[in-house]
């Protein structure tokens, strides 16, 4: 630690923070606008200059506080400690100068902008900036650049600050936006102002200090202060990214991330930003019978007989299967009731995956996703976590620009990152020995398995293969458990931690699905094909293909109108809030379902959320640890030998289960948004393919 003075104030730092972060760590506000924690330093705004007092003396000029660290400072002279002086007359010209240079040929755009009433420069000139100006020239226009459905641009407003350069090229791998041009001439633009291509692109609208960058989709919708904000979480892929929903009566209108260093630091993907506007088309807002191979709505009341008469056949040819994007308390009471009627047909794994029934850190991201900030030994095996996590992919390319190295088994993809591609599958798998070498010398390695592997007909061979390397490679040692599985839906370890599998003599999700039962009770599954014989009861909120199949519709509530508790990839318990109330007469999924239960002499034993959660801490105690991911904490009784089960892999490329990143659920499918962005993909490949 070094000491340093901050305005006559003694501070303790450590020595490689810059002076902004020291002045920061004294309670004192640095302004700035190139700037930010997670990028590299830029040093062109210089909004953050201080003075720097050597021996009581300042120096020839202020110095720009981002780019110099405590370190860097000269020894302290005469017995004094060296001194950052943030309030002086010098610096306060020193800013007044900058602003004013700042906004020679900004806009005056504040009344029409959208980044008014959140706009860094907007606050940054009421505090430090002149009372008017004197630049009595000509104001300089630049064109405003095409980047895609996503990003709209107004780059008159560009103050130059390169953050989205940055992040583009830094975070999401993908080096799209550049400068060119010198001087007054510079713009920000992208090459051939082609569409931005990465799946986390529209990060840089937050990361933007001005109004250059703005959402395209939300363009004058709102102004923030006529939206109600809730925290909750997000459930457009297994990681569990924090964000804010903001909404304006019953319509959400955007989401924007919220900071977890955990899980998504500040970052979330574009489909978990855009896919919002799905929540309010083809919405499910009533009872639905069918009859006479047409749909009618129907009263709650009737459309509860119908399905309680379709449930009370025979127990063996009765099933359930929850969908990707159900939460635990609708699981729960799912499970509970149909143990209750005597059914062991109860299924979370819709695609087929083999995971679920050894003990919990057989289906975890065990490492954590933080974790990967410590891997130096990477191996994917049948993953693409570029389209199945794509914040988590950022976390596996800053590993490898720590110098971590990753190693990859499957179809050969375009991650944002170089790798080592070991073969398409594990009969081609090259240098197996050397790998395992590789892992064992690792201090901190990693073998991440995805969905690709785990949903073959071979999955259970090909995880005892997987477990049978992770275990000669040492990936599991004292204090560290680098055996990872990367699911792809945010419904899959909440359902296996409630132990949502068949029960004994019970039919999996796959046995169900191909035909045989005399009813099937569909928890918001749309993404696999349905049998066409007996009545199909779907529990959902969207039009798609679960609701284009059923013979009863039962109109559920979304992610962002409803309490929930959701479990992420890592196994860590996080609970969703409620933003906006359900569309219609639809009802939050647990209550129709206790509803139910009364109907069919079944009562389930909660009355209340509270109560729910509460007997679902009390049967799985997991659900009680709130925000914890237990990582290597118990390492008691896993070996990854024992995972799978004996047989034969096939000579087959793993491929990962996603084909569109923006099309994989009923939300994002009906997104007008998503829909944009799916067009300009496939167009863009059929453009780089020609």
């Amino acid at each position: 630690m070094t000491k340093i003075l901050v305005d006559g104030v003694e501070v303790d730092v450590p020595p490689e923070l810059t002076l902004l972060q020291a002045c920061e760590a004294a309670g004192v506000e640095i302004p700035r606008f190139c700037y930010h924690e997670r990028l590299s330093i830029a040093g062109n705004c210089r909004m953050c200059l201080i003075e720097v007092k050597v021996g009581g003396k300042s120096g020839p000029k202020p110095v720009a506080s981002c780019a110099q660290q405590v370190k860097d400072l000269p020894p302290p002279r005469d017995n004094m400690l060296n001194e950052l002086v943030t309030k002086s007359e010098a610096v306060k010209k020193a800013r007044n100068g900058v602003m004013e240079f700042l906004l020679i040929n900004h806009p005056l755009d504040c009344p029409i902008c959208d980044q008014g009433g959140e706009c860094d420069l907007q606050d940054q000139a009421m505090a430090y900036g002149r009372g008017g100006s004197r630049f009595d020239e000509n104001k300089r226009a630049v064109e405003e650049k095409f980047m895609g459905p996503l990003v709209k641009t107004v780059m008159t407003r560009c103050i130059l600050c390169t953050r989205c350069v940055r992040f583009v090229t830094e975070v999401a791998g993908v080096p799209e936006i550049g400068a060119i041009g010198r001087g007054e001439d510079m713009e920000i633009t992208t090459y051939l102002e082609a569409s931005l291509s990465s799946e986390l692109s529209a990060n840089v609208i937050d990361l933007c200090p001005v109004g250059a960058l703005t959402s395209k989709p939300y363009a004058f919708n709102a102004r923030p202060w006529e939206l109600s904000k809730t925290q909750t979480v997000d459930v457009m892929d297994a990681l569990g990214s924090n964000i804010r929903v903001d909404a304006r009566g019953d319509a959400v209108l955007r989401v924007l991330p919220r900071v977890n260093d955990e899980i998504n630091e500040e970052w979330i993907s574009d489909k978990t930003r855009y896919a919002e506007d799905g929540l309010s088309r083809q919405r499910l807002d009533r009872p639905y019978i069918r009859e006479n191979g047409k749909l009618r709505p129907a009263a709650w009341a009737e459309a509860l007989d119908a399905t309680a008469k379709a449930l009370s056949g025979n127990p063996a040819r009765i099933g359930a299967i929850a969908g990707d994007l159900a939460c635990a308390e609708s699981m729960k009471a799912t499970l509970d009731l149909f143990r209750a009627l005597g059914s062991p047909n109860t299924d979370c794994r819709p695609d087929g995956a083999v995971i679920g029934a050894g003990p919990r850190q057989s289906y975890l991201f065990n490492s954590t996703v933080a974790g990967i900030d410590e891997a130096d030994s990477i191996l994917l095996i049948g993953a693409n976590p570029r389209l199945e996590a794509p914040v988590l992919n950022a976390r596996i390319r800053k590993a490898w620009l720590r110098g971590a190295e990753i190693a990859y088994v499957g179809e050969a993809v375009e991650l944002t990152y170089p790798y080592t591609h070991l073969g398409r599958s594990f009969a081609d798998f090259k240098d197996r020995g050397a790998i395992v070498q590789k892992l064992k010398a690792a201090q901190r390695p990693m073998i991440v398995v995805g969905m690709g592997a785990l949903t073959r007909p071979d999955s259970a061979a090909v995880l005892q293969a997987v477990g049978a390397l992770a275990a000669s490679a040492g990936v599991v040692r004292e204090g560290w458990n680098g055996f990872n599985v990367l699911h792809t839906a945010a419904a899959r370890v909440g359902g296996l931690d409630l132990g949502f599998l068949p029960g004994a003599g019970g039919k999996s999700a796959r046995e169900m699905l191909q035909g045989g039962m005399d009813t099937l009770f569909l928890l918001g599954v749309d993404e696999v094909e349905l049998p066409k014989s007996g009545t199909v009861i779907y529990l959902g909120t969207h039009g798609d293909a679960g609701a284009h199949r059923a013979d009863i519709i039962l109109p559920g509530a979304a992610y962002t109108e409803k309490d929930a508790t959701w479990v992420n990839t890592e196994g860590r318990v996080q609970y969703g809030r409620r933003a906006t109330f359900p569309k219609g007469e639809a009802k939050e999924d647990w209550t129709i379902l206790r509803a139910l239960s009364g109907v069919l002499g079944k009562v389930l034993p909660y009355d209340s959320l509270a109560d729910l959660r509460a007997k679902m801490i009390a049967d799985h105690p997991t659900f009680g640890q709130v925000d914890y991911a237990p990582g290597a904490a118990d390492l008691a009784g896993f070996d990854p030998a024992k995972l799978g089960a004996a047989g034969d892999v096939a000579n087959v490329p793993f491929a990962s289960p996603i084909f569109d990143f923006y099309l994989t659920n009923p939300i994002a499918r009906a997104s007008k948004t998503m829909a944009e962005c799916s067009r300009a993909k496939a167009g863009a490949l059929k453009v780089a393919a020609e």
